[in-house]
């Protein structure tokens, strides 16, 4: 692996938050993608917007919004930080059948956003799997990933 390290443990294996003090302020974004994968009847009544608990695609794009927010909540040594942009994209797949959602995220900061649209991504999954359980409770949430990041000291990078 080229030398890496994990950069959340201490050379004596102790956990802790990385120092971003010295760090420069650059604009960064991150985009991550996952996929929940259901009945093809589902989909359709999720199209239609005629689910029991609601419109589950304007929840969902709401909860996965408001999941990026709480990102250093819920992720141990995540630092807070100032959100510029978080937005959710919900897409019908019929060929699956299930949706691809895909949360892209933007900070000016010190240190990278990958996993505040990773668990963007995460929590709206979630949130079409728990409105959407009543009818199908074998729904799959898969290949939840970062697929492009841009800014900071290790530059751009995206998927193969």
């Amino acid at each position: 692996m080229n030398g890496a390290t994990l950069t959340h443990l201490q050379p004596d294996g102790a956990a802790h938050m990385v120092d971003v003090g010295d760090k420069v302020e650059t604009v960064r974004t991150a985009r991550a993608e996952g996929l929940v994968l259901m009945k093809a009847e589902t989909l359709e009544l999720i199209r239609e917007g005629s689910a029991k608990k609601g419109d589950v695609v304007a929840i969902a794009r709401i909860a996965g919004i408001m999941g990026a927010k709480k990102t250093h909540e819920l992720i141990p040594l995540c630092h807070p930080l100032m959100l510029e942009k978080v937005s959710l994209d919900l897409e019908f797949e019929p060929a699956l059948p299930g949706l691809r959602v895909t949360a892209t995220c933007r900070v000016s900061g010190k240190t990278g956003i990958e996993m505040e649209a990773l668990t963007a991504v995460s929590v709206a999954c979630l949130t079409i799997y728990d409105m959407a359980k009543a009818v199908d409770r074998d729904m799959v949430i898969s290949n939840i990933r970062l697929v492009e990041k841009t800014g900071g000291r290790s530059g751009n990078w995206s998927a193969a």
